[in-house]
Order: structure tokens, then sequence, then C-alpha cells
């Protein structure tokens, strides 16, 4: 069952030592800014909880698990402050994702479209199912995905971040992204994907907590400038949301 709320749903279940933060919004699960505001404050809430070792990141049904951020909030953007707001949604989730003290495990149970992407890569570990597609189409429309950039690049390097986003019209599968390293397995159904994912986490959270605190550091070295990246990357979005080109692209899509 999926939610059928204007600014969509967060729900949060806690149960040894494991949380479940379960996003869903009408929209393929996109994001409009104050579902992502949600998002990053329970993260954060997360984070110094005692009776959590472990997240595990999903979406609300069985088809796509994220479509991105809101497009109608999107197409409304009408100056450069409104720009930034709109692209630091997905700057501060990232951001809320890579300082949290515990380790995130994303359930990709379906295709997933530019910031979704960025979200998938901003897990520690990430497992999904053969329908999990994904694609980075903002060329397409004159942006590009500069925010969520850093986090798959260091998922997928460079040239898998290049071919992601060049090929913007392109949709890679799940084995593409697995092969890659975004996934770090892929299951021909939701079941085998939930088992599994029931299992590792409950594997995962049985360790001990500081040590997994530390592993979580040593995955997220050398990142510590994303807050001043994102935020400038947001601004570039931003800016470039107002050019002639996208403003035109969008045009077709205003209701």
């Amino acid at each position: 069952m999926t939610t059928n709320r204007e600014n969509g749903s967060l729900y949060t279940k806690i149960q040894n030592k494991i949380a479940t933060v379960e996003f869903g919004h009408p929209a393929s699960n996109s994001f409009p800014s104050e579902l992502l505001d949600r998002l990053e404050k329970e993260l954060l809430r997360l984070s110094t909880e005692d009776t959590v070792n472990v997240i595990i990141l999903r979406s609300e049904g069985e088809k796509a698990f994220c479509a991105g951020a809101s497009f109608d909030e999107l197409v409304a953007v009408e100056n450069l402050e409104q720009g930034k707001q709109f692209f630091s949604g997905f700057a501060k989730v990232i951001n809320a994702m890579r300082s949290c003290k515990k380790l995130i495990v994303g359930r990709i149970q379906g295709k997933t479209v530019g910031g979704g992407v960025g979200l998938a890569a901003a897990c520690d570990y990430a497992m999904a199912t053969e329908a999990a597609s994904i694609k980075l189409s903002e060329l397409t429309i004159g942006i590009g995905p500069f925010v969520i950039a850093p986090a798959v690049e260091r998922k997928i390097g460079v040239s898998g971040l290049a071919e992601l986003t060049l090929a913007a019209h392109e949709w890679k599968n799940a084995y593409w992204a697995k092969e890659k390293g975004l996934f770090a397995k892929v299951f021909e159904s939701i079941k085998d994907l939930d088992e599994e994912i029931e299992m590792f986490s409950e594997k995962l959270a049985s360790y001990n907590p500081q040590a997994l605190l530390e592993m979580k550091r040593t995955l997220w070295e050398n990142t510590e400038d994303w807050d001043d990246l994102l935020q400038k990357r947001a601004a570039i979005s931003g800016e470039l949301v107002l050019s002639d080109f996208t403003k035109q692209a969008l045009s077709k899509f205003k209701k």
C-alpha cells in the first residue's frame, strides 16, 4: 500500500537495534522539499539513538524506489534563491547520511532516477532487485546531477559517473550498477531481497557498535568538506534551472 499524501509520508520502526525508515509519495516516491527535510531530521535523530545500531532505508510499494526531487517544485522555481533552496534538499539529506553515526543499508526495489540514485549511493551498503534500473537524466533539461555527483562518484568512480550522466537518455540496469559498485547484491525478486536485507541487517546490528561507528568513519574518510561542497553544487544547479534552455525544456511540463 502506498501513501496518497501530497507531501508524502515517512515512518520509522525500531526493532532488534534496527531502525527501518520508509518514505513514500504518490508520484513514484519522489521527494517534495518538506519530505526531504523530514528525512534529514530523522536521520540526524537516529544518529544519536542508543537503541539503534543499523538503519535500513527503503521506500513504499513494489515499483519505483525513488523518482528524485519533486518535478512540480522544480518547474515552479522562479529565482536564484528558490533554485538553490530546491537543490539543497538532497544536499542536506546526503550529508545527513554521511554524518550519521549508524551504518545505512539501502533497499532498492525498483527504478531510481536523479536524486534517488544519490540516495542509493549515499547508503553504506545497498542491495537491489533486477527491476532497479537507474538513470540520471538531468542534462536532458539543461541542468546536471551536481549535488549528488560526489556521492555517486564515490561509489562508481569518475568513468561510471561520466557514463551515467552523459548518456542521460539511457537506463542502466541493476547488474550494471552492481558491476560498478553501486549495489552490493542484486536479486530476482523483492521477496529474496527482503530476506537478505533482514538477515544481513540482523548480523550487522549484532556487531560491536563502536566498531561499526569507526567503520562508518573510515568509509567516509576525506568527505569532511561536503557540507560546503554540496551547497556550492546546489547553487550551480539553482542558477542553471533559470537558464533559457532549461526554462524552455520545462515549459512543456507545466500544467
